[in-house]
C-alpha cells in the first residue's frame, strides 16, 4: 500500500498545477488590458510540460495500483483530481484562439489531451474492477484498452509536434 503521505503529496502537486493554470486566466495583468496569447509556441510548450507532469504522476500511481502498493479507492481519488486538471487544460485549448498556422498543431494537442483524459478514466475503471474482484479476463481486456488509448494519445502529441510551423 502506498503511504497516505505519498498520496497527499501527489494530490497537492496536481492541485498546484491546476491552481497555477487558473491563475493565468483569473488574475488580470492590469485592469485596463486583456490577456492575449501571442506566443503560440510558448503556450503549447507550457501545455506539453503540464501534460508530461500529469502523465508521469498518473503513470507512477497506476503502476502502484497494479503492484498493490496503493488501494483502488486511493487511486480513484488520484484519477479524479488528474481528470479535473486535464479537463481544465482541454477547456483552455477550446477557448484559445491560435493563429491559422498554429491551429492544426493546437487541435492535435487538444486531441492528445482528450485521449489522455480517456486513458485516466479507463485506469479508474480498472481500479473499480480490482476493487470489485472482477474476473482476470475483464481486467486484462481493460489493461489492453488502457495501453491502446495511451498510444493514441502519444501519437496525437507526435502529430502536434510535426504540425508546428
Amino acid at each position: 500500500m502506498a503511504s497516505k503521505k505519498g498520496i497527499a503529496i501527489t494530490v497537492i502537486i496536481l492541485a498546484a498545477i491546476t491552481s497555477a493554470s487558473f491563475l493565468l486566466w483569473i488574475i488580470p495583468q492590469e485592469n485596463d488590458t486583456t490577456f492575449i496569447v501571442t506566443d503560440y509556441q510558448g503556450y503549447l510548450d507550457g501545455a506539453e510540460n503540464i501534460h508530461e507532469v500529469l502523465q508521469e504522476s498518473i503513470d507512477i500511481e497506476y503502476q502502484n495500483l497494479r503492484d498493490g502498493k496503493i488501494s483502488p479507492e486511493d487511486y480513484i481519488t488520484v484519477t479524479e483530481v488528474t481528470s479535473s486538471q486535464v479537463t481544465t487544460q482541454i477547456s483552455e485549448f477550446i477557448t484559445s484562439k491560435p493563429s491559422e498556422q498554429w491551429q492544426e498543431s493546437y487541435i492535435s494537442y487538444m486531441n492528445a489531451m482528450k485521449k489522455f483524459n480517456e486513458y485516466v478514466l479507463e485506469t479508474k475503471i480498472l481500479a473499480n474492477q480490482i476493487q470489485n474482484s472482477s474476473p482476470n479476463e475483464d481486467i486484462l481486456q481493460t489493461i489492453e484498452k488502457i495501453e491502446s488509448i495511451k498510444a493514441e494519445s502519444m501519437e496525437y502529441v507526435k502529430q502536434s509536434n510535426e504540425l508546428r510551423p
